[in-house]
């Protein structure tokens, strides 16, 4: 069969018309010294600070951390034991990102936002960069917002608004994630998404507190980023900012989230480490000179949006711990200077019973009562008082009471009943009306004449009949949120009662 001359024109012109010039072009370079997570690579000359880098062997990527005069420091996301010297790498001209959104919410991700729970892949494809510039000043509006935590200690004594960044420090097995696990506990039903970013622990533990979450009908409204001790620093050192974008992403859609690290103090050990391998100088116990803004950086990013731009809010539950109870060490300083107030868990209360071990002294909200509705604002104000005169003088009690005046040993007998009354067993966070009710019925002497080790029996019963039999004043409680005169009326007959009933079970027992 002939092929005729205008046929072969025609095919000709056709393909030249559907010719597309789509050539990629990216920079190449090669390794020359790999080793504990950081490899030397020369020849990405046009690589930016931040961005990921493939390494074509195996496709494992990397972080751009250092740019130096001839080559340039990468850490890598993953398995580098398989980097050889002479490899290729490739830059991809993307920043770090991690997949954000509701499709999360539930889930188990490393930090790389990839799912490390068996439940298969995660149904999202927006993307945020894990590094981005605080909001400023203008795009903010204040912290007036509570949000409630459920602990009795907090709620009304270092309350936490929304937008907040409030400090958990103490020792080693003090209470300090209890704390942020009964927050995020008691956001089940306030709307409030929750990311628990947990860096450098044992993965038994991670996977033990998301039992935790599961039993309690908290971790369908949770993300858990895990970057274990098992994982390399790289990876730890990129796991806080990788959960505040996930975070920001509801904050930006106009929603509240909570997201807690834990803890600050392994994740700048972690920073110290990798700045260390790529060669950054020492300064103080060997951290790099800007540790300080590796930590400033990441928690200025949680604030309050102003009304224009959604009202949304990150609030951050940063943990610290500390060694020996000295808070004054160089981690622990920098980030109380960086954060809106601390609560500072002692290992002597702990170990004295006290739980949550808060010291109220060296615990403190720069927030105060800004962020406390009006119920709680007016119970806690006689609350500081009455703990602030039984610290004072508590000293004299060891050595017997026989010399102190009446009215002294008063103020000593109620500042023991509001320690038994601020006592609160783990995971048992309570709704802001309940404890309204109880610190009420404790600061106006209704519980003075209970004996001290009946206190905690006596709340629980009183509760539950505040619930059963008094529903009403509770719900009334729950709506206003303040304590009106038929409020105080209810409370105080409710009590009455329940202590004449009480009294004469009592006695005929």
């Amino acid at each position: 069969m002939a092929v005729r001359a205008t046929e072969i024109s025609d095919l000709l012109k056709q393909q030249i018309q559907g010719f597309s010039d789509t050539a990629t072009v990216s920079n190449v370079g090669q390794v020359i010294a790999i080793g504990d997570g950081v490899a030397t690579v020369h020849g990405l000359s046009q690589a930016m600070q931040s961005e990921l880098v493939e390494f074509t062997k195996d496709g494992t990527y990397g972080l751009v951390l250092n740019l130096e005069e001839d080559a340039v420091s990468v850490i890598v996301m993953g398995e580098y034991t398989g980097i050889e010297e002479g490899d290729e790498v490739r830059t991809t001209g993307a920043i770090a990102s991690v997949p954000v959104g509701e499709a999360l919410l539930g889930r188990v991700v490393n930090a790389l936002g990839q799912p490390i729970d068996g439940k298969g892949p995660i149904a999202t494809e927006k993307t945020r960069p894990i590094e981005r510039i605080a909001p400023g000043v203008i795009k903010r509006q204040d912290v007036d917002t509570p949000l409630q935590t459920g602990t009795k200690a907090i709620d009304a004594m270092t309350a936490i608004g929304r937008g907040q960044r409030q400090l958990i420090l103490g020792d080693r097995q003090t209470g300090k994630t209890t704390v942020a696990i009964d927050a995020i506990i008691n956001q089940r039903d306030s709307g409030v998404k929750c990311i628990y970013v947990a860096i450098g622990q044992r993965r038994a533990q991670v996977a033990q507190m998301v039992q935790i979450l599961e039993d309690n009908g908290a971790m369908e409204n949770t993300i858990v980023v895990v970057a274990s001790a098992s994982d390399p620093a790289p990876m730890q050192y990129i796991a806080p900012f990788a959960g505040t974008a996930m975070g920001e992403e509801f904050m930006e859609q106009g929603g509240d989230a909570l997201v807690v690290y834990d803890d600050l103090s392994k994740h700048a050990q972690a920073y110290r480490q990798v700045s260390l391998l790529v060669r950054r100088p020492p300064g103080r116990e060997a951290y790099p000179g800007d540790v300080f803004y590796l930590h400033s950086r990441l928690l200025e990013r949680a604030s309050r949006m102003s009304d224009e731009l959604g009202g949304g809010s990150l609030t951050s539950l940063p943990i610290i711990e500390t060694q020996a109870g000295d808070i004054s060490a160089y981690i622990p300083t920098n980030v109380i200077s960086i954060t809106d107030g601390q609560i500072y868990l002692e290992s002597d209360l702990f170990y004295a019973g006290v739980r949550p071990a808060i010291n109220t002294g060296l615990s403190v909200s720069r927030v105060g009562g800004a962020a406390q509705v009006k119920g709680m604002k007016k119970v806690a104000g006689s609350l500081r008082l009455d703990m602030a005169n039984y610290r004072s003088l508590a000293a004299f009690a060891q050595f017997g009471t026989s010399d102190l005046d009446a009215s002294t040993r008063a103020q000593i007998e109620r500042g023991r009943v509001m320690v038994e009354v601020l006592k609160q067993p783990q995971y048992s966070p309570l709704p802001v009306s309940e404890q309204i009710a109880i610190l009420w019925a404790g600061a106006n002497g209704f519980i003075d004449d209970v004996p001290v080790e009946r206190v905690r029996e006596f709340e629980a019963q009183f509760l539950e009949t505040l619930r059963t039999s008094y529903s009403s004043v509770i719900g009334d409680l729950q709506e206003k949120k303040e304590l009106t005169d038929e409020i105080v009326e209810s409370l105080t007959k409710a009590i009455k009662e329940f202590k004449a009933t009480n009294n004469s079970q009592a006695d005929v027992a």
